[in-house]
């Protein structure tokens, strides 16, 4: 039932699957408040010049007490106390305090607003030092809903026979293209069989028993670890690939008998999203099971740099880390359950928001659109929002050391001023002011 449905006729019977603090709503909002809440590196560097500040203003203090005290004019004693409070109100670090979290703050929030959930608050940080985007393909650059478009049988076999056949076996499967497969005899009305000894092999493809005799479907490197020669198809399999297409092939009885062949259509989102990507100066990568022509000709339609083919799920991880090796920094965007170990690996996991909750978990950004835009605009809000510490920082600390010279009284013996404690505070505020200002810029940041 979809929401805001009314119902005109009849009862129905509805069964809570999930109170309140376990819906959608209620994990994205703790997801916001854990980000917010979180220290950043950075921080680590303000806590640092923090621990040598405070005592070097206590010193500075104390040290115009008694320059006063000595050199002052009459009343010293005044003289040296009011100026020395006004060191220590105006060398207030608030405002060195507040620069990192506000920033934080207001990024996550307008994160949360364009789409871009930060699970945890490094990721905000981290992603702005990423050299590479690595990508998976389905379901991620694809709409990840593959329709069947090719189907060619050896002589000797039926075509009606070996799609009524395969689809049988396929119906046993999860796995996106079989659903494909599936769909396609189910169009033409065929009538699937039963089937035995059902048999799935990640990343290769499936067998099973059907009508006593033994299928076998799966990539070209399935069919050779079975030892046959997959050479009868290799220029349909060229053509295919170099159309984008996924090619598959099919045994039966240990003898090669289809070759089939699956599209799953890009997003309309992909093209201007990968070249956001390449505006901010990285580089894109691919890393997919596919064969090694289907992910060229998928990789040059949409301009990526690098593509990493033919690889199983395990080899998602050693993907990733070898382009860490080669590049530095990866941030890796990936939507399935075999992606989660690369996700993990990567410096920044990207899921995709419509993937399993296995990926989502092991992902510290999570993209709830599903649409791979929200790469280019999650690391774009990170370098701004980074570069919005910088600047509270830059401002906190430069406008405090400035003016403890001025509180201090530096300018009493040429022009006779001194800064009132009063407007010291005034002046500490304003530096707090002028950071919760600045913070407040990224709620409109636009992409």
């Amino acid at each position: 039932m979809v929401g805001g449905t009314i119902n005109q006729n009849g009862t129905v019977n509805i069964r809570a699957t999930a109170i309140g603090e376990d819906s959608v709503l209620a994990q994205i909002i703790r997801m916001v408040e854990q980000a917010q809440g979180s220290k950043l590196p950075i921080q680590a560097l303000v806590d640092k010049v923090t621990l040598w500040f405070v005592p070097a203003v206590m010193f500075l203090s104390a040290l115009t007490f008694i320059v006063w005290l000595i050199f002052g004019p009459d009343p010293a004693l005044t003289f040296g106390l009011i100026n020395a409070v006004a060191v220590l109100i105006i060398a207030c670090p608030c405002a060195m305090g507040l620069a990192t979290p506000t920033s934080i703050m207001v990024g996550t929030g307008r994160g949360a607003e364009l789409g871009v959930l930060f699970r945890k608050g490094e990721a905000l940080q981290m992603l702005q030092d990423v050299s590479v985007v690595a990508v998976d393909k389905t379901g991620t650059l694809t709409e990840g809903k593959p329709t069947l478009t090719d189907f060619q049988v050896q002589q000797g076999f039926e075509k009606e026979q070996v799609l009524r056949m395969v689809a049988s076996v396929e119906a046993k499967s999860e796995h996106p293209i079989a659903l494909a497969i599936v769909q396609a005899a189910e169009q033409q009305s065929i009538q699937l069989l039963p089937i035995t000894d059902f048999e799935a092999m990640t990343g290769l493809g499936i067998q099973a028993n059907v009508a006593g005799q033994v299928i076998h479907i799966g990539a070209d490197r399935y069919m050779q670890q079975l030892g046959l020669d997959v050479t009868p198809f290799e220029q349909d399999a060229l053509r295919l690939g170099q159309e984008g297409k996924t090619p598959l092939y099919v045994s039966i009885d240990q003898q090669l008998a289809a070759i089939i062949a699956v599209a799953d259509p890009i997003k309309e989102t992909t093209h201007a999203a990968i070249a956001a990507l390449h505006q901010l100066g990285l580089k894109v990568a691919m890393i997919t099971g596919d064969n090694r022509h289907t992910a060229q000709a998928i990789a040059a339609k949409l301009n990526i740099d690098q593509v990493v083919a033919e690889v199983l799920p395990e080899g998602k991880v050693d993907a990733v880390r070898q382009l860490q090796e080669q590049y530095g920094r990866v941030a890796f965007v990936g939507d399935g359950i075999n992606d989660a170990p690369a996700l993990a690996q990567s410096d920044v996991g990207l899921a995709i928001g419509t993937g399993t909750d296995v990926a989502i978990e092991a992902a510290e950004v999570v993209l709830m659109s599903g649409s791979l835009q929200g790469v280019p605009t999650a690391i774009a809000l990170s370098k701004a929002t980074i570069s919005n510490i910088r600047q509270n920082l830059a401002w906190a600390f430069i406008y405090n050391v400035a003016l403890i010279p001025i509180a201090a009284g530096v300018l009493y013996p040429a022009f006779g001023i001194l800064l009132s404690p009063i407007f010291a505070a005034g002046a500490m505020a304003l530096s707090s002011v002028f950071v919760l200002g600045n913070a407040l810029r990224l709620k409109y940041f636009k992409v």
